[in-house]
């Protein structure tokens, strides 16, 4: 069994990796999605997944300390449960067959998603990214007003070439048609058509596995940053 030392500013253990048993759990879990097993294995799940979660959190709170002092790296806030909310979901398996964390905005208490990041690991790969997933009206109508009233600066974060490189375009949902109050010639149309701001960077399973993963994810939120950044000084 893994000691865990708690996990505070005064106390940050080194992220190893996670470790293959982490993944290994996971892959069981998606072939046993079920509280009994869960129970009987929870111990697996605490320090083989949990745990190294909590480590990369800790160490991109000192990665990030420079380049992105207005978000909140804690573990505590950051690491989401393994349990789902099945409430609305035909799918009612009670366990979630990834581990994830997302990073707000220092101070942010409200009631709608902020612009941030995200990482999750699971078996097969990871996920890394940062923006909005899911603005509210309120978000996207002040999004849309800055990309039609600053389209230089937006076009300025989007295509920026290395950008480009690490992400392709902006990922998300789109309307068919022109929002409303927006003309369907809009030289923006395509950009104000958006409903969801994100970008994602998929990588290979063996990536999470290695200790460099907290660089790995520390430079793809900086790529990310431009975006973010842009996202709440458009209000969102």
């Amino acid at each position: 069994m893994i000691a865990r030392p708690p996990i505070d500013d005064a106390a940050e253990p080194p992220f190893a990796g996670f470790p293959p048993e982490g993944i290994a759990f996971l892959r069981r879990l998606k072939r046993n999605n079920n509280r009994p097993w869960f129970q009987a294995h929870r111990q697996e799940y605490e320090d083989f997944v949990r745990f190294p979660m909590r480590c990369l959190v800790a160490a991109l709170r000192t990665r990030m300390r420079e380049s992105a002092p207005e978000f909140l790296f804690d573990a505590n806030r950051a690491v989401f449960r393994i349990h789902r909310d099945t409430r609305f979901s035909p799918d009612k398996t009670p366990y979630k067959t990834n581990i994830a964390a997302a990073f707000d905005l220092r101070g942010n208490r409200g009631a709608v998603e902020r612009p941030g990041f995200y990482v999750s690991v699971e078996p097969g790969g990871a996920s890394v990214g940062g923006g909005l997933y899911m603005p509210a009206s309120i978000q996207l109508k002040a999004i849309r007003r800055s990309i039609a009233g600053q389209p230089e600066s937006y076009l300025a974060v989007v295509q920026d070439r290395k950008f480009r490189r690490m992400f392709g375009d902006v990922a998300g949902e789109t309307l068919v048609r022109a929002p409303q109050g927006f003309p369907v010639d809009h030289p923006m149309i395509d950009h104000l058509r958006r409903k969801q701001f994100y970008v994602i960077r998929s990588l290979p399973e063996g990536a999470c596995l290695r200790p460099a993963f907290v660089e790995t994810v520390a430079e793809t939120f900086e790529r990310a940053l431009p975006l973010v950044r842009w996202l709440v000084a458009a209000g969102a």
